[in-house]
């Protein structure tokens, strides 16, 4: 059988001249794969790489150093670590994910599951965590623990199914003009911080306008390497205030070092009490996966033909993933909440790549920037940070929702969704507007009678209830103190 398919790849590639454009050959390269879930898929075998895998691996890099950086930094910060802390344990999170994970797994082992990346939406939690008696190390055993739950019983692909096309699209809406929202007034707040407001204002319009002409030539897929290019060579024109601080070396690669007493984190191990700490914002990381993961495949469904089934991701088995290299990255002494990884998923399925090549490639780039550390430099200056993510992620997923919203089916859906999210978070808004959708209230009412009554209101109800108890317990609730006081 795999020499069957291996021969069914090759037999069928075709060079890229053959073709009468690009985006052609592109699509034929999808539909002519078939990766081997659980087995060995090799470059040139089973995938070939191509110029296009170089940009998202290049946004994947950028957007992994400033994600771990954000997420490492938001535990320090309480905690009293320096910043010089932060900067290694992110050295040695990029490390862990490119040699033990990004490459093995996406790029050889499994290439329908996503990069294992960064958990950006928890990290306004992190200081509650801290405040709350958390450990990073029991957290992330926790969340590893309750996300291969959820993959082994394929929860996570069967709560997409149940989320309508209105909820999907009304979710990536709203992450996407909140985040394009965010990071247009970070940029303001940094720029006028060191009294240069102009900057920003020349760096947002540089942006709008080639990320106008890309969006117009179909070539969005270069938005992050041109944008945060340009953003970074304006600032310096304009005399914005940069310099290299993080020089060559390796980072510390002791776990002992990094869970002792007086070194690293300067916590010790966890014990019981710091388990019980985490359980409650385990259970709402792992939660808000399903509706993170659920909008980087929807990019890849948008872009892809209709015969590139086999090379979509495999929500289940990026779980699976995610979890595993969380309790090893955290139990080695790391930081970082694992997801999956947008900044690399959303560019790809763009560029109408696959996962395991640029996977390969990210891996690479990662190690180069771990070891070299300039680069971390440059990924963390605000006009780089700031552009990257603007078109790298936000826009696209504005862009996503609102073409599948076209109805007044769906877009009832979304903008109930919206306002959920608006009123506590994207969470209790994804949940809520789930049960509402399924049990026939609003949006497609077609779709709710077509399902069984497990799908329709039991499922949907459960998942309800247990985000709404666990934001209470967290204190996520509006006007309700948090529940996990009485944990401490």
């Amino acid at each position: 059988m795999t020499q069957q398919n291996n021969g069914c790849y090759r037999s069928q590639r075709r060079p890229g001249k053959s073709f009468s454009s690009r985006t052609e050959y592109l699509e034929h390269e999808l539909t002519i794969m078939n990766p081997k879930r659980w087995g060995i898929n090799l470059p040139f075998r089973d995938y070939h790489f191509e110029m296009e895998d170089f940009v998202p691996a290049l946004a994947a890099t950028i957007g992994k150093i400033v994600m771990v950086a954000a997420v490492v930094g938001a535990f320090a910060a309480p905690m009293g670590l320096s910043s010089e802390f932060v900067i290694e344990n992110v050295r040695f999170e990029m490390l862990i994910a490119a040699l033990l994970f990004v490459i093995l797994f996406s790029g050889i082992f499994n290439p329908n599951a996503n990069l294992a990346g960064t958990h950006g939406p928890m990290i306004p939690m992190i200081p509650l965590i801290v405040a709350s008696g958390g450990h990073p190390m029991a957290l992330g055993i926790m969340v590893g623990i309750f996300g291969l739950f959820l993959s082994v019983t394929r929860g996570g692909s069967k709560l997409m199914v149940l989320t309508g096309e209105g909820v999907r699209g009304g979710l990536l809406i709203y992450l996407g003009a909140v985040g394009m929202i965010s990071q247009v007034k970070a940029l303001f707040t940094w720029a006028e911080g060191i009294g240069m407001g102009y900057v920003a204002f020349a760096v947002i319009l540089s942006t709008v306008l080639i990320y106008a002409l890309l969006a117009r030539w179909q070539m969005r897929w270069l938005s992050i390497p041109l944008g945060s290019g340009l953003a970074l060579l304006i600032a310096l024109v304009m005399g914005a205030p940069f310099e290299f601080v993080t020089e060559p070396g390796i980072p510390n690669l002791n776990p002992a070092y990094w869970w002792g007493e007086e070194t690293g984190w300067m916590m010790g191990m966890p014990d019981l009490s710091h388990f019980i700490a985490v359980a409650p914002f385990a259970v709402l990381a792992v939660a808000m996966w399903s509706p993170d993961f659920m909008g980087h495949r929807v990019f890849q469904e948008l872009n892809y033909p209709e015969k590139a089934y086999k090379v979509l991701m495999n929500v289940d088995d990026t779980m699976a993933v995610a979890s595993v290299r969380q309790m090893v990255g955290s139990g080695l002494g790391g930081g970082n909440l694992s997801s999956s990884w947008g900044t690399y998923m959303i560019p790809a399925a763009i560029a109408k790549r696959p996962i395991p090549a640029g996977a390969v490639l990210t891996g690479i780039f990662c190690v180069v920037a771990a070891l070299w550390g300039y680069p971390m430099d440059l990924a963390v200056w605000p006009p780089v940070l700031r552009v990257a993510l603007l078109v790298g992620v936000f826009l696209p997923l504005l862009e996503a929702g609102m073409q599948m919203t076209r109805d007044s089916k769906t877009s009832q859906s979304a903008g109930i969704v919206m306002f959920a999210s608006a009123f506590v978070n994207p969470v209790f808004g994804w949940s809520f507007t789930m049960l509402l959708d399924n049990l026939g209230l609003i949006g497609d009412k077609e779709r709710s009678q077509e399902l069984r009554h497990t799908d329709r209101w039991i499922i949907p109800a459960i998942t309800f209830v247990v985000m709404c108890v666990v934001m209470a317990a967290v204190g996520m609730l509006p006007g309700i103190p948090a529940l996990v006081e009485s944990f401490r």
